[in-house]
């Protein structure tokens, strides 16, 4: 793929990623980037760093495609968080509330995806963001903190094994596990949440192991799994020991920031496959 595009089309969520994703892209020889940004959750510092941005609601889909199809952009891509709340508290404007009755099953994964075929009618293509993100992604043999112990292994096995089984059901993409036991499962609360209720029941000296995966046939286009400071920061406080990323499809963001974090918390960081 033909990373030096002419021009190209960001959709920013929250949080850090759409930031790099635009420096990325422009290092790679990306020419423009038009962005759509969500009031009150896209960091207004991405302006800076794209040729031209658009501020919209959350639901006003009909806004968010003519702002790439009045500039002549052809191709686009999803970066940064939208709260899974926000899908469920949109105000949609007329086209997205078409989309919505349209859909049997409202969830995140469905309702992007019938968003990426709301610009496909209008032109524009939605295609992943991973290939400019690469940087951004741990491989295999990637390690941060303590080394593992042999009960942490099994339990990192065994926690991928359960989260690749819970992520094919569309139930989340995150567990907790401690000797063996199911702790927590991520579901509609996200990452965040499920790892803070994890901890919990691990007891009083935590300790428990953390595994997140991709779902199989994972739609990278439109959900990118991603940890940063802020989850460290939470299996601190949940004493979670272990974090296990699933080798190159998950996105670690500020990775210094992650790595000062897991050192000074004893937290190990490893990737799965």
């Amino acid at each position: 793929m033909n990373l030096a595009l002419e021009s190209i089309g960001l959709i920013a969520g929250s949080r850090t990623l759409p930031l790099d994703f635009a420096r990325l892209a422009r290092a790679a020889g990306v020419k423009r980037i038009v962005a759509t940004a969500v009031e009150g959750e896209t960091d207004p510092a991405l302006a800076a760093l794209v040729d031209d941005i658009v501020w919209l609601k959350v639901g006003q889909l009909n806004k968010m495609i003519g702002a790439f199809t009045e500039r002549g952009v052809k191709q686009c891509v999803m970066a940064g968080q939208v709260a899974p709340k926000n899908l469920f508290d949109l105000r949609p404007d007329l086209r997205a509330m078409g989309v919505l009755m349209r859909l049997k099953e409202k969830n995140a994964h469905t309702i992007f995806g019938a968003i990426a075929g709301e610009l496909k009618k209008d032109g524009v293509e939605l295609i992943e963001a991973t290939p400019w993100l690469a940087p951004l992604m741990p491989q295999k043999d990637f390690h941060l903190g303590p080394k593992l112990s042999a009960e942490q292994i099994e339990d990192v096995k065994y926690g991928f094994d359960i989260a690749k089984k819970i992520s094919a059901l569309e139930i989340g993409q995150l567990v907790v596990v401690k000797d063996g036991t199911v702790l927590a499962v991520e579901g509609f609360e996200g990452t965040d949440q499920c790892l803070a209720r994890g901890g919990e029941l691990a007891g009083k000296n935590g300790g428990a192991v953390a595994v997140k995966v991709a779902k199989l046939n994972h739609d990278m286009r439109f959900d990118i799994p991603c940890i940063g400071p802020k989850t460290f920061e939470i299996c601190a406080a949940a004493k979670i020991s272990v974090l296990a990323l699933e080798a190159g499809k998950t996105l670690l963001l500020e990775r210094e920031a992650c790595e000062e974090l897991a050192n000074q918390n004893k937290i190990s960081v490893t990737t799965v496959f």
